[in-house]
This record gives structure tokens, sequence and C-alpha cells, in this order.
């Protein structure tokens, strides 16, 4: 057809290349070939092979194709799927622990029984080789003892930049009791009625002393200790969207960044991941 595998698959996908950009070991993914040129996730410039090309085809092999795309959209969608959980260790991440100067501490994160265990102690962070864009998040979590701190961090960048321990980023905070709060690192959002969810508005801020909470929607989406709770988390260019146990608990606009890497907190409360889940979106879940 003169037209690649990958391109073919593109216009099936309606996408481009994975929206990721590894910050560690640069490599092409699956679909994506090494020519920097091409049109990144959600652009609309992209539009697969031209009409002129598809007139070259008779009605029964364009029918044909037609069909066999149809089957084959749900499954190369869902192969989009990624898990940035191996099951086995910590390839594709690494470990910021602010108190381990020495290296001699020891890290708090760990994989057993194919789940991702955080401690809780040291405080620190789990950070993602490679930084996203344009993605769903799901992660599914729970307290093993009792509930307390931890967090998922979107956008994150320079490392610790607030207190000399947290990455600049935007964290949706996992805490028991407050699952779905935004807290702001060094970076901001937007959400509607915010002097009431945040404070005054001369209090605001991304720093030490700020206030930086902005909190959610609703209370009591958690589930009891020891049971499996659901976050979903969408990113898409400046707007974040939280979903804890199905139901809807932020949505910030006006992102100050709008892609870096994810970072899993450790932050006092033994916590454990069966699920971290990554999908490339070109939308928001309405």
């Amino acid at each position: 057809t003169g037209y690649s595998t990958g391109a073919w698959l593109d216009w099936v996908l309606g996408t481009g290349s994975w929206p990721s950009e590894r910050t560690v070991r640069p490599r092409a993914s699956k679909y994506e070939s090494s020519d920097q040129s091409r049109v990144p996730v959600g652009s609309n410039q992209y539009a697969g092979p031209s009409t002129q090309s598809c007139n070259q085809y008779s009605v029964p092999s364009l029918s044909v194709f037609c069909l066999g795309a149809a089957v084959l959209l749900p499954t190369i969608a869902q192969a989009q799927a990624r898990s940035l959980l191996n099951g086995r260790d910590l390839t594709g991440w690494h470990v910021d622990i602010p108190a381990d100067s020495t290296g001699k501490v020891g890290s708090p994160f760990s994989m057993k029984g194919g789940n991702l265990v955080i401690n809780g102690e040291p405080q620190g962070h789990l950070i993602t080789d490679e930084r996203f864009r344009n993605y769903r998040l799901e992660a599914e979590y729970r307290f093993t003892g009792k509930p307390g701190n931890a967090g998922v961090l979107v956008h994150a960048s320079t490392p610790r930049a607030l207190y000399k321990q947290f990455p600049k980023s935007i964290e949706v905070q996992m805490e028991g009791g407050n699952a779905g709060d935004f807290w702001c690192i060094v970076e901001d959002i937007s959400v509607p009625d915010m002097e009431r969810r945040r404070g005054p508005r001369a209090t605001w801020g991304v720093t030490e002393g700020k206030a930086r909470r902005i909190q959610n929607l609703v209370d009591g989406a958690e589930k009891p200790v020891g049971e499996w709770n659901r976050m979903v988390i969408e990113v898409l260019a400046r707007s974040v969207k939280v979903w804890v146990n199905g139901t809807l608990a932020n949505f910030g606009t006006q992102a100050t960044a709008d892609r870096g890497q994810i970072a899993i907190q450790s932050e006092g409360a033994p916590v454990e991941f069966r699920t971290l889940r990554l999908t490339p979106i070109s939308a928001l879940t309405p």
C-alpha cells in the first residue's frame, strides 16, 4: 500500500506516538518511529492516509479493510494501556529519599507478591524515569494499617523543591479521609469556588507557609481500612480530574504545567498498590 504498519495503526488509533518523554535511556515506542518530526498525540495534523490514496481501492476492498479496522480497534486501544508496575522490581522508577544522604538508610519501596509495598518510613518519593502528558492513571491502593498520609504526584519535575523534600508537582492526595484533595507543590491549579475550598485569596501560594491545599468535592468516598480503593486521575493539557471509587472528587484547570513525571509518596503510613495503569487520552471523561 505504500504505508508502514505503524502509519496504519496510527490511523486506526487516531493517535501519534505514546505521550511520554523518556528522561532516561531514550527509546522509540512500539508504534513510534525515531523521526522526531512526527505529530504529537492529540494533534489533528496527522489524519492518516490521504483520501486520494484510499480512492485506489475498490468498494469491496474498503469494506474488508473497514471491517478489519472495526474488529482490531478495541484490541489495539486496549493494548495502549500500560502498567507502570512489572510485578517483579522497580524497573522504570528511581527513589529519592532526602534523609538518606549516605545511601545506608534503605528504601521504603519494594515489590512483594506483585504489589508495590510502601513502608511509610523513611519518607520520600518513588519517581518514574519517564515524563508523561495526556493520560489516565488508574491506581488501586489500600492502607495496610491505620490510614495515614500518601499521595500521587503528577507533573513532577524539580526534585526537593519544597521543604527540601517534595518535587515540584501537583499532588493528588490519598490521605485517609481526604482522598482527592489537591496540594500545590511549586505548581498551581485552579478550581471553581476557590476561596471556599482554598481559603482567602491573600493566603494562596505554592511554597512553604502558603495555602497550598485545595479541598476535594466530596468526603466519605474511601473504603474501610484493608479494602482496595480505586482512584482515577485524568490529565489532559492543563486540566486534572480525579475520581475516588467512582465518585468525582476534584477537577482543576489552568495548571501551571502540562506534563512531567509521576511520583508515589512514602509519607508516614504503610500503603500498597496493586494497580498503576496508564492509558493515553485525547479527551476527559465527562
